[in-house]
């Protein structure tokens, strides 16, 4: 029993220092086969990150406006996860948009430097978090807000990891390997995980969220499978941050 839980605590360990840039033990075990179970808890380092945004903007907000403590909560998550899912926005935007093929779109995708279309989808995702989180603050606390995105964003990225293909050369790959299979106990954890932050609400505007959610992750399916026949890990950063968005969206119309 204490080795089977040992391996699961390995196994967030794992997915925090990959997902974020939280210290973790150095002595953290690393193989493919842990990493493809690690992605597991995706949505719960999300969870972690969303408590920490929530204290940083709790603390914030006792020293300045509402709209500059936001602005220090976006930095401060930027920092924390180290942009690693803007990252991935604009590398797939740059991909998709400048690609021409899927191979071409591969290739573009793998590029370090940020293009047009990279430059201007990072710039709308991260003003959009501004505006629309600014007009949250005015319907009542945000401290639950930060918890339900991080999380539930992150449970409809990685899920898309049980029903598609990986489609990117991992030897080539210009970050780290990526999870990029899941077994049945995996996705379970992952759609619990999700879900409970949702529970901070009433029943209504949860399952308003869940079946957003479920939408999306539906149509952002088809269309990749339709532009590169499968995902990457980009693919997977540039889902989070479009759901995490469509979420703040969500809750200004139905709260």
């Amino acid at each position: 029993m204490l080795n089977k839980l040992r391996y699961q605590v390995e196994l967030f360990w794992l997915a925090l220092s990959f997902f974020s840039r939280i210290p973790t033990p150095e002595s953290t075990p690393y193989s493919e086969e842990r990493m493809n179970r690690a992605g597991r808890y995706f949505p719960l380092v999300g969870m972690l990150l969303g408590c920490l945004c929530t204290q940083i903007y709790h603390l914030a907000i006792q020293v300045f406006s509402p709209d500059v403590a936001i602005f220090l909560t976006m930095v401060a998550s930027l920092l924390l996860t180290g942009a690693f899912h803007e990252d991935g926005l604009a590398d797939m935007s740059d991909g998709i948009g400048g690609g021409m093929t899927q191979e071409k779109r591969l290739s573009i995708m793998k590029d370090s430097r940020i293009g047009t279309y990279g430059a201007s989808a990072l710039l709308m995702a991260l003003l959009g978090k501004y505006v629309l989180l600014s007009d949250l603050v005015t319907l009542g606390s945000l401290l639950p807000v930060w918890i339900v995105a991080y999380t539930l964003s992150r449970a409809v990225a990685i899920s898309l990891v049980y029903s598609m293909p990986y489609v990117s050369d991992l030897d080539a790959s210009k970050s780290k390997p990526l999870a990029h299979r899941q077994t049945k106990t995996d996705l379970a954890v992952i759609i619990l995980t999700g879900a409970i932050p949702c529970l901070l609400w009433d029943v209504e505007l949860a399952a308003t969220l869940f079946v957003v959610a479920l939408v999306f992750r539906w149509l952002f399916q088809f269309w990749l499978t339709k532009r590169l026949g499968g995902f990457t890990g980009d693919c997977l950063g540039a889902a989070q941050q479009v759901m995490e968005l469509l979420i703040y969206l969500t809750l200004l119309v139905v709260r």
